[in-house]
């Protein structure tokens, strides 16, 4: 097998990080075939389908950000940022070793950032839809999501049958189902999980290359949550319960919601990209397997739909399911469908479902940490 490199200043790396290079060199040497991915959007289906393992790329890290500003502007979306910049830097290990990208054009910012990432690599761009319910919409996607295919098919000269695909769809769906079990842990009262450990796991299990083991450890840990629930939680007082909406969250789990939990609070769920919100639709496995995918896919509740309604129902069903006090939305700098969708959002929580809601703009530096601080604990005490 041959050797890969690992770059020049691997030695300046965090320990998590070097671990993560390692990781993904071993399985290069082993002949696998990497995809980068970065959405609720991606079909990861056919990537499964293509014997290739699909790796989450890197979005996060304040330190990220100056190299994407020699070519990016300031005032953009800092997950946009930190995400390119990773990428120029040889920072993020599954960029690294990806042999290609596969992305989507889910705002402005992130469709011309591609351009500039693709002169680094491999990039497929998917195209959404302006919204899911427009003429022609789901055929344009179809052919999207067959585009994925055949590109996969050239690049890496193989060919996907359906029976891959098929069982692809099915492994994923069992992949959800674990996923979700494992989100909703929490809808017990009291939770016996906190939010920033379920962020965790499931942050750190995208990267996880065997979606076997992913599945085995995510049914064991949500056996033991369940288990000690019933052990040393139910019956007992239950602190002030949260939902998160918005902006993925993974760059600000330590100044947002580590915070809220400090203050007295339990975050139990996640209506965001970070949450079970692909997770709850599984692929319907008794159709055409690519009209199958477009379809799934294409009901993903992502603020870049317009109009985008499934997004207050899904946030109405979380607040009853999981016994919601009170809405954080988390919205990125320079957001701008999530921030203009956030007073839609703001007057459902407050009028409809009669819930205390907190907007925070932020981004991923430490320099707003006083001030959210202040606004988070004046929420908090608030619900209790």
């Amino acid at each position: 097998m041959p050797e890969f490199k690992l770059p020049e200043n691997f030695e300046t790396y965090p320990e998590a990080r070097k671990k993560a290079f390692l990781t993904m060199k071993e399985l290069k040497e082993q002949g696998r075939r990497i995809v980068g991915v970065f959405c609720t959007f991606t079909p990861w289906e056919l990537i499964l389908a293509a014997d290739a393992v699909a790796v989450v790329l890197c979005g996060i890290g304040d330190d990220n950000i100056p190299a994407a500003e020699v070519r990016l502007p300031k005032n953009l979306c800092p997950l946009i940022k930190a995400s390119y910049g990773a990428a120029v830097t040889d920072k993020c290990p599954f960029f690294y070793f990806s042999d290609m990208v596969l992305a989507e054009t889910t705002c402005d910012g992130k469709k011309k950032m591609y351009e500039l990432m693709g002169e680094l690599k491999h990039c497929h761009i998917m195209q959404l839809p302006p919204g899911r319910y427009g003429k022609g919409a789901l055929e344009f996607w179809k052919q999207e999501v067959i585009s994925v295919k055949e590109d996969l098919e050239q690049f890496y000269g193989i060919t996907i049958t359906e029976q891959k695909i098929r069982d692809a769809i099915h492994l994923r769906n069992r992949e959800r189902k674990a996923v979700l079990d494992f989100f909703e842990v929490a809808r017990l009262k009291p939770s016996p999980i906190t939010g920033y450990e379920i962020m965790t796991v499931i942050s750190s299990n995208e990267f996880s290359p065997d979606l076997e083991e992913k599945i085995a450890y995510l049914e064991k840990r949500t056996a033991e949550l369940k288990n000690l629930y019933e052990r040393e939680y139910k019956g007992k007082p239950s602190r002030p319960r949260i939902l998160i909406t918005g902006c993925p969250v993974t760059g600000v789990m330590d100044k947002v919601i580590k915070r809220i939990e400090e203050m007295g609070a339990d975050v139990v769920g996640y209506e965001n990209c970070c949450g079970p919100r692909e997770k709850k639709d599984p692929i319907d496995e008794t159709k055409d397997p690519i009209t199958a995918i477009a379809e799934k896919y294409l009901r993903v509740n992502c603020s870049v739909m317009s109009p985008n309604p499934g997004r207050l129902e899904a946030l109405g069903t979380q607040i009853d399911e999981y016994q919601v006090d009170g809405v954080v939305e988390v919205l990125l700098q320079a957001c701008h469908t999530f921030a203009i969708e956030s007073d839609a959002v703001k007057t459902f929580v407050t009028r409809e479902k009669n819930i205390p809601y907190l907007a925070l703009t932020t981004d991923y530096s430490t320099a707003d940490q006083g001030q959210i601080d202040t606004r988070l604990n004046a929420f908090v005490e608030m619900l209790q």
